[in-house]
């Protein structure tokens, strides 16, 4: 019987055994956001919650809902707010430059503030119900925000952070290090097949995938590479895991 990591399906029973077990919780940190025409808008939840299903079962544990809420970078122009993608760019290659546009499906902008104040909220429950270990990966801003202030919420929660950046090369085989291209195309290939639409995308080499950032996911991304990205990073985190349980 395939095991129950989901932490909204145990009953308490299965959730005091799982905890004694493994006290590690597992957060999705994603969002409804643009990902280019060919992935799904909760492409930054479905990545790290199918991944981390996949590592509760390796290592124990239980995998919290996912995130629908992050920060970004956000400015305001003529009473309109733009966040992330929205905000366009001006990268040296002309063909990968747009203009600010609300684009379709972005609905997850809140402040730093209110994030951090949403993390501490859920690492002073996990403390309390006695958890020891919170891997937190998704999102890029979100991770990164996490990053910044594990130091001090460790100190404060009693709980060891962990994420998932910090390979070799993140740019080639890090996980969600890119934003909709080669790693996080091969990663929802890997994953769920049936939501990503490659169609979609122009054959002009020429025209830029709009809304993408890194390399190109119409020559580079594939259901191979995404397993290579998740082998990399699954050996890496269960190693490091396994360590913070001795301890």
């Amino acid at each position: 019987m395939k095991q129950k990591v989901l932490f909204e399906e145990l009953t308490p029973e299965e959730f005091r055994i799982r905890l004694a077990e493994a006290p590690i919780a597992y957060l999705p940190l994603g969002t409804l956001e643009w990902h280019g025409e060919h992935l799904p808008l909760g492409s930054d939840s479905v990545q790290p919650s199918s991944f981390f299903q996949e590592l509760a079962i390796q290592v124990g544990g239980i995998v919290m809902p996912a995130l629908f809420l992050g920060p970004d970078k956000m400015e305001v122009v003529n009473d309109v707010e733009y966040y992330g993608k929205d905000r366009g760019n001006n990268f040296e290659d002309e063909k990968q430059r747009y203009d600010k546009q609300i684009l379709a499906g972005s609905v997850y902008w809140i402040p730093d503030s209110l994030f951090i104040s949403l993390l501490e909220s859920i690492l002073k429950q996990l403390k309390r119900q006695g958890f020891k270990i919170l891997v937190a990966h998704g999102h890029g801003p979100s991770t990164r925000i996490v990053m910044d202030h594990s130091e001090l919420w460790e100190a404060k929660y009693g709980i060891k952070i962990f994420h998932l950046w910090g390979s070799e090369n993140d740019d080639w085989n890090g996980f969600m290090y890119d934003h909709a291209a080669m790693l996080e195309t091969s990663v929802v290939m890997k994953y769920r097949p049936d939501l990503v639409h490659m169609e979609n995308l122009s054959p002009n080499p020429d025209i830029w995938p709009l809304g993408v950032r890194g390399y190109d996911p119409r020559f580079y991304a594939s259901l191979e590479k995404g397993n290579e990205i998740v082998n990399i990073q699954m050996n890496r985190i269960v190693t490091k895991l396994k360590e913070a349980l001795k301890k």
